[in-house]
């Protein structure tokens, strides 16, 4: 909810001294824990710092978020005058000085930084008190989450688990093996969901709670194709959906209406931005609006936008119209005048800007207080849903030989699919075992998760990423997408210039 986040935003400002701006360089200010540290409040007002960052232009409010759906095959550049460093993520060009990662890269250490922070905090104040082993855990969560986005995009990486009190602790560093972060994440969520409430006091769904954990979990075990694990954390959530308050909307149009979308049940952990509410470095800073939003024409709850990630036009072309989730999830008519007066279809979008084409809904058409190119929103950026967490158990249940139960979760997204703002239809249609259900997952996760940052980990984790760029069906070609290279991001130039334990640098950069 608005209270949880916002306070972050406040009380996140106090905590940028537990936080480096890169690896090696100077921290922002040092302050050593004892210091600081004497009561659980000491420490949930460091863990409110970390979601102030997560919610900070450098991660969820643009260039974290942003390279990841450039990257997929949903969204291509539509106005080229944008910046190279976006065109060079999308087009498969990037090199290791790219500006998207130079700067989500030190955002990350930052939120680690403090994270880590608020666990020695914890410790220093006293676990045996129950709410500071469950503030302990939430801090320990939202350093699982981080790593979890780095090793997904760079692979072997520098894994900091302690307090930094001296720039010369990690100046050295070498990168610690993708299978060992990966297993430290699964120790921390572990931990979290052993650790963590089931629901906070004030209905958050921007703090991590036991189910939360739980989620990433059930992700991160499909992600290391450990199905039964996967599985079995999957159905645990599903098994507590009423413990933890989780369950699907009615509509599937609630999920992106920044005027209304605080405390949704489907939201298993949301990134929660608000208008007018902002830190001094970046914190609130939402661009995702008008980066996905249309150029030159106007809609009733919002200005101008940007035309740079705009869908594929193949992903709309081929999305059958009857689907609900196609409606809410693109703009294809707004208007020519301020007035509302001149309707138009997206054949006129973007005029003068290259980009004719229908734009993403999900983030510009209700994003609450928006109003364009300003960095404001309301929006609520669904970083886990309970659809997924039916998507996760149906692919596990399929690679696990369980077809009816894996249709059975496919099916209850589906029904919701159906319902068009309160009248029923009778598409998409359940799927049956006798279909190719693994096929059918994953085009299911694409068109349900669409445009929400989790394709291009699909296509990675997949490994399919030849066929979708380079194949004869592709939504968005891209011949130059090299395998042995694209699937990784390369490390930033300037922290391999400090220190030469991160070489060597990923592959083909």
């Amino acid at each position: 909810m608005k209270y949880s986040i916002n306070k972050s935003f406040l009380l996140g400002l106090l905590v940028t001294f537990f936080s480096c701006t890169d690896l090696a360089e100077e921290p922002v200010g040092l302050l050593a824990p004892e210091a600081f540290f004497n009561t659980a409040s000491d420490v949930q007002t460091v863990i409110m710092g970390t979601y102030a960052d997560i919610a900070s232009e450098q991660f969820y409010g643009r260039k974290l978020v942003l390279s990841l759906q450039l990257r997929s095959d949903m969204c291509d550049i539509g106005d080229r005058n944008t910046p190279a460093r976006r065109q060079q993520v999308n087009d498969f060009n990037m090199d290791s000085n790219n500006g998207m990662i130079t700067a989500f890269w030190p955002r990350a250490y930052r939120i680690i930084g403090t994270a880590n922070a608020a666990i020695a905090g914890a410790d220093i104040v006293g676990t045996e008190d129950e709410a500071v082993m469950a503030l302990k855990a939430e801090a320990t969560f939202i350093r699982a989450l981080v790593y979890y986005h780095l090793v997904r995009v760079f692979g072997d990486i520098p894994y900091i688990d302690f307090t930094i009190a001296n720039p010369d602790d990690v100046k050295d560093i070498a990168k610690t093996p993708e299978a060992e972060v990966y297993q430290r994440i699964i120790a921390d969520l572990e931990f979290a969901k052993a650790n963590l409430v089931d629901a906070h006091s004030s209905g958050a769904r921007s703090r991590a709670t036991a189910g939360t954990a739980a989620s990433y979990l059930a992700s991160v075990h499909l992600t290391l194709g450990n199905d039964q694990q996967a599985y079995d954390e999957a159905k645990f959530v599903i098994d507590n959906k009423d413990r933890f308050g989780y369950g699907l909307m009615e509509d599937f149009a609630e999920l992106y209406d920044g005027f209304n979308a605080d405390g949704l049940a489907e939201h298993i952990f949301m990134v929660d931005f608000a208008a007018g509410l902002n830190g001094t470095s970046s914190q609130g800073t939402d661009w995702m609006g008008p980066i996905t939003g249309i150029r030159s024409v106007f809609l009733p709850n919002t200005n101008a936008g940007w035309s740079v990630s705009v869908p594929a036009f193949t992903v709309f072309e081929t999305w059958d119209d009857r689907d609900y989730r196609k409606e809410v999830s693109f703009i294809d008519s707004a208007f020519a005048d301020a007035e509302l007066t001149q309707p138009i279809g997206y054949e006129e979008f973007a005029p003068n800007h290259g980009s004719p084409r229908p734009h993403i809904g999900k983030y510009f058409r209700l994003a609450g207080n928006h109003r364009g190119d300003s960095g404001q929103s309301d929006n609520n950026y669904s970083a886990f849903r309970y659809a997924e967490i039916l998507l996760i158990a149906a692919e596990a249940a399929i690679n696990l030989g369980r077809n009816d139960e894996a249709a059975g979760y496919i099916n209850q997204i589906r029904a919701r699919a159906r319902n068009w703002n309160g009248t029923m239809t009778d598409f998409p249609p359940d799927v049956t075992v006798a279909e190719d259900l693994t096929q059918v997952v994953r085009e299911e996760r694409r068109l349900e998760l669409a445009f929400e940052y989790k394709r291009w980990y699909d296509i990675k984790r997949w490994q399919i990423g030849s066929e979708v760029f380079t194949g004869a069906n592709s939504l968005e070609p891209h011949d130059n997408f090299d395998a042995s290279r694209d699937y990784f991001f390369p490390l930033p130039q300037d922290e391999l210039d400090r220190n030469a334990n991160l070489l060597p640098q990923n592959p083909g950069y």
